[in-house]
């Protein structure tokens, strides 16, 4: 493998950035160090002043998307990375809902027959619900490219400066050491 390997994940509406010569591409905004991030396994930034992100290192893999639950805003930072149905998903620690790391669908388990004994579920989408980014990574520099789609996504009503300063009060107070 090359030191320009690139790793992506994004959604199907994107397209390839531009170069530039600040970043690699014209629209991406640097995270840091994989081996940091790697590290931490999960990282969150405030990405061009306006977008809360959570980046994930899973399995070898780099993911990011809004870092606040397209439900109620809950901390995704905080939640467990499952599996379900063979899709690698991230799990809101407030509501359990169910977040693909690579599309942003919410997956939830139906049942066909609520009548049938034993019951049947599956797993079923309910489609793309968080705001997924494209992560690259060169020469062992992270970088992010925010999805831009003129969609509206749910997520997307948590990325206001009304709940970047709700979240901020939330955060718990250091105590001073005596």
């Amino acid at each position: 493998m090359s030191s320009e390997e690139e790793t992506s994940h994004t959604s199907s509406s994107l397209s390839p950035p531009s170069a530039s010569s600040s970043s690699p591409f014209s629209t991406s905004h640097f995270i840091g160090r994989k081996e940091d991030i790697v590290k931490a396994g999960r990282l969150t930034k405030l990405v061009n002043g306006c977008r809360d992100v959570l980046l994930v290192h899973h399995q070898g893999q780099l993911y990011a998307m809004d870092m606040r639950c397209y439900h109620s805003g809950g901390a995704l930072q905080y939640g467990d990375i499952e599996e379900f149905n063979g899709r690698l998903c991230i799990v809101c620690p407030w509501h359990k809902y169910k977040i693909t790391l690579a599309e942003g669908e919410s997956l939830y388990q139906a049942v066909d027959d609520p009548t049938a004994k034993p019951l049947r579920t599956h797993w079923r989408s309910k489609g793309v619900k968080q705001r997924i980014h494209k992560v690259t990574e060169v020469n062992g520099d992270v970088y992010v490219t925010l999805n831009d789609s003129s969609e509206t996504i749910e997520s997307d009503v948590y990325q206001t400066e009304k709940y970047r300063k709700a979240s901020v009060k939330a955060q718990p107070k250091a105590k001073p050491k005596t």
